[in-house]
């Protein structure tokens, strides 16, 4: 039923194939319009939109060293960076 299509991206002008596996699943989402941009271009438009993460930084609980988190840290709960983080779970 579906073909592979090959579509310009309206943004750089690239070509980019719509797999017949995206416009199955376009059809089963009820979009009825092709994209019009590659998916560069819808990553890269995404992104754009998106407000960059706010960082806190705290004292490790573990090791004491400085922990960047995407959270307000909290007097009663402890902080772990990155690597003492991993070693809990692990």
């Amino acid at each position: 039923m579906y073909e592979d299509k090959t579509l310009v991206c309206k943004d750089c002008g690239k070509e980019f194939v719509f797999t017949t596996g995206e416009q199955e699943f376009y059809a089963s989402r009820g979009f009825e319009n092709e994209p019009q941009r590659c998916k560069e271009c819808r990553d890269a438009r995404k992104s754009a939109n998106r407000a960059p993460r706010e960082m806190f930084t705290a004292v490790c609980a573990g090791c004491g060293g400085e922990a960047k988190v995407p959270f307000q840290p909290r007097e009663d709960r402890p902080v772990y960076c990155s690597d003492c983080f991993a070693q809990r779970r692990g």
